[in-house]
């Protein structure tokens, strides 16, 4: 009996110590899953910061390259630093990241068309006959590009912008097509005409007559908002806000370069195109100095472009820089403003939008 009793209890201090080396090991593999995953959760953090900075760096580059250009040249072109694949590649090299990868893009801002220049500020009243003469050689050869865009009507989207942009809300329309907040807030929910200057581009596909399509590209026709900005304000007598809508003719994309000619003359913008490329190369910045310099290209005898919509010089940039790490990426927008200090004379870039995705 004694024995059986002796047997009972070993085989019971034998199952207890079998739970207790069950749990002891439960307890091990959830401790290691947990601090698994906080290593890797500290990784990515890690990770993410290091990204934060190298993304901000490369912002930051270039800003100084474009500090740098303006010390070296007074116009600007596709042929500067800023603008050359080789030369941001040289300067990112020289950046002391390791196990990451950074790329930069800079694109000018005033090569765009610029949306709150459609009307004369401060007054904010009226058009710049001007801009309305570029938007409408804009827009209509889009009608051609799409089976939705066929029914487009130019003149009634840029009465529509200019009615949403002028101060004169709830007045009369402009032409048939204008809309004022009266007609928003029939919409549910109900909104109103910005009645100043758009601070986003996003605000446009708010606009009566803008189709979405229209501004965020359908099959073989790029978005119009990549021909677009809101920046370019400047100051004017009294120090209140204007937009002048220069585009400069060295950096603007081909159907910029279109939209700038009459209708009957845009086939000749890719001889301008062509032309400024061949210019880049021989790296003669004097040579695109002169906004006038598209009369030397082929073709542009006796052709005149309005002076009023041109210029070589540019103060506002993009910069888009984007970090990769292992197998992670972050991208950094930013539009800046070149601007000179009046109490130091140093040339430094202001910041107008940043943005981390």
């Amino acid at each position: 009996m004694k024995k059986k009793c002796i047997a009972n209890k070993r085989g019971i201090a034998l199952l207890i110590t079998i739970t207790v080396i069950m749990l002891f090991m439960t307890v091990a593999v959830e401790l290691n899953r947990k601090m698994r995953s906080v290593v890797l959760s500290t990784a990515a953090m890690r990770d993410r910061l290091m990204l934060k900075h190298m993304a901000s760096s490369g912002i930051h580059a270039g800003m100084a390259m474009l500090i740098s250009d303006k010390h070296q040249t007074e116009s600007d072109s596709l042929q500067d630093n800023w603008a050359d694949p080789e030369a941001i590649e040289a300067v990112l090299n020289d950046m002391p990241f390791s196990g990451g990868k950074l790329t930069l893009k800079i694109s000018d801002e005033l090569g765009k068309i610029q949306i709150n220049a459609l009307v004369k500020f401060p007054e904010g009243r009226l058009f710049n006959n001007f801009q309305k003469m570029l938007w409408y050689q804009f827009l209509t050869p889009l009608k051609s590009r799409a089976e939705i865009f066929k029914e487009m009507e130019p003149i009634s989207i840029i009465n529509s912008i200019k009615d949403w942009l002028d101060s004169g809300d709830n007045e009369a329309i402009t032409g048939l097509g204008g809309a004022e907040s009266a007609y928003y807030g029939s919409f549910d929910p109900p909104y109103r005409s910005r009645n100043g200057p758009l601070p986003h581009l996003g605000e446009l596909v708010l606009i009566k007559g803008v189709p979405h399509e229209l501004f965020h590209g359908l099959g073989e026709t790029s978005e119009i908002s990549k021909y677009m900005t809101v920046y370019g304000a400047t100051r004017s007598k009294g120090n209140k806000l204007t937009y002048e809508g220069r585009i400069n003719i060295n950096t603007a994309a081909l159907p910029i370069l279109a939209a700038l000619l009459t209708l009957d003359q845009q086939e000749l913008a890719q001889s301008i195109y062509d032309y400024r490329a061949e210019i880049s190369k021989l790296k003669n910045t004097d040579a695109l100095a002169d906004p006038a310099w598209y009369k030397n290209a082929p073709g542009f005898s006796g052709i005149k472009i309005e002076p009023k919509l041109l210029t070589t010089r540019s103060d506002i940039f993009s910069i888009e820089s984007t970090a990769s790490l292992n197998e992670m990426k972050m991208t950094t927008f930013a539009v800046v403003e070149r601007r000179k200090e009046k109490k130091s004379g140093k040339w430094i870039c202001k910041i107008l939008n940043w943005q981390t995705k």
